[in-house]
């Protein structure tokens, strides 16, 4: 038996997060830009409306990554800058309150209306934070107007939902000092997996809990000194400090993917609220065995297997965690768009000495290293997935983690599968 089968979560050998090595590189990049989170927020948040102030290219990107039919009603447009906006020959404030008054007045549905910049009303220093205060004026209590950054110039694309959600905490109510404690789970999940999380914690007694972001962005949970936030979602550091900025504190603990994952998130939120461990042990028995049973379907395909992650989604660390220790994967390089050490340390902690941490990204440098490590199997971006196929390298869309349903304990047979499909087409295809 392979030897990372027997290990799980805290009893598999852990590397010193302090002082291991982390190349960093900077170079030519290739990620989605932060637009790309609207997808799944403005699903999440359904009084909330995304106006994108951008090109006629962040709205086919849009338009293209959500496959909105013709006859749909989505909750996310883009006001359009023109050429003469960019030249400066209209007042593109002026412009921008003619729109958002014109979308008001036909969707009189929206509560909280996101102002979402981009490259190009970045690039002409369009101060969306002034209009969004001063439509806010104008429209509130009926509508909250707020703004964020989904520009990609210096960013991967699931930071827009870190900038989104970052937001929001300035617009959270203040938590009164004599309030009990509070639970904060922190990070957008599809409605079944939150449903899942909310019955876990019913169980385990714990029955202050609040949701960020909640389904309607209206309903903001209270924060402050009693309130203890767990991430759900490892790439959520803007939001991280700006709650802690609030007085909340933050439960660590690793992320909740796969058996041990969420077993150990699920612990971690038990000791801080005091819950019996026994009790806890009784409320996670039936998924970790639910999970176990799910994921060894995948085992065969990838237990012993190479992996190499090329810096995408900012899953990558956990992801290559729960691979390792749960389905026997060996990680040969681990890259990430940015690494946050202490948000990351328990599941950087238990990944082989021996693989490569890298942190940004050099898209020429890191293909170099793929095609001498040849891999079993590479998880990369769209533009890249294609041209290794073709030089005969099987690859795995990152961007397909972040649309699907991953974590938890139900979810736990779904994402091994994600990594065994490729692994067995490849096979086939070799037949």
């Amino acid at each position: 038996m392979n030897v990372a089968t027997t290990l799980t979560g805290c009893d598999a050998p852990k590397t010193d997060t302090a002082t291991r090595t982390v190349l960093r590189e900077r170079g030519q990049r290739e990620v989605f830009c932060g637009l790309t989170g609207i997808i799944w927020l403005h699903r999440k948040m359904q009084d909330a409306f995304f106006l994108v102030v951008g090109s006629r290219t962040c709205a086919h990107l849009l338009q293209s990554a959500a496959g909105v039919m013709i006859f749909a009603e989505p909750r996310f447009a883009t006001a359009i800058m023109e050429e003469r906006d960019l030249a400066g020959m209209v007042d593109a404030q002026d412009e921008l309150d003619r729109v958002v008054q014109r979308l008001l007045d036909r969707r009189p549905d929206i509560k909280t209306l996101f102002l979402v910049g981009s490259c190009p009303s970045e690039v002409i220093k369009l101060d969306l934070a002034k209009a969004a205060e001063r439509l806010g004026v104008q429209h509130m209590p009926k509508v909250r107007i707020l703004n964020y950054s989904g520009s990609g110039i210096e960013t991967t694309f699931t930071q827009g939902e870190d900038a989104c959600l970052a937001a929001l905490v300035p617009e959270m109510p203040a938590q009164d000092a004599n309030a009990p404690k509070q639970l904060l789970m922190v990070g957008a999940l599809p409605d079944i997996v939150e449903d899942q999380f909310l019955r876990l914690f019913s169980q385990l007694g714990i029955e202050n809990v609040g949701i960020l972001p909640a389904r309607n962005a209206r309903d903001l949970p209270a924060v402050g000194s009693n309130t203890r936030y767990i991430l759900a979602q490892p790439f959520l550091s803007d939001t991280a400090m700006a709650l802690e900025d609030r007085g909340a504190t933050r439960i660590d603990a690793l992320f909740p993917f796969g058996v041990e994952g969420t077993s150990d998130w699920l612990r971690a939120i038990g000791r801080e609220f005091g819950v019996d461990t026994t009790q806890v042990e009784a409320v996670i028995a039936p998924g970790r065995e639910r999970a176990k049973r799910a994921i060894e379907h995948s085992r065969a395909a990838l237990e012993g297997k190479r992996i190499s992650f090329l810096p995408d989604s900012q899953l990558e660390v956990p992801l290559a965690r729960f691979l390792h220790t749960e389905l026997g994967m060996e990680p040969i390089e681990v890259g990430t768009p940015y690494l946050h050490r202490s948000h990351c340390a328990g599941d950087l902690a238990l990944l082989p000495e021996i693989t490569r941490i890298s942190e940004g990204q050099h898209v020429d440098n890191q293909l170099d290293r793929v095609r001498q490590d040849k891999p079993d199997l590479t998880v990369c971006g769209l533009g890249l997935a294609n041209p290794l196929e073709a030089e005969g390298l099987t690859t795995k869309w990152a961007i397909e983690l972040v649309f699907s349903p991953i974590h938890g304990f139900d979810q736990a047979g779904d994402l091994a599968e994600l990594f065994a499909r490729p692994m067995r087409r490849r096979d086939r295809l070799e037949v």
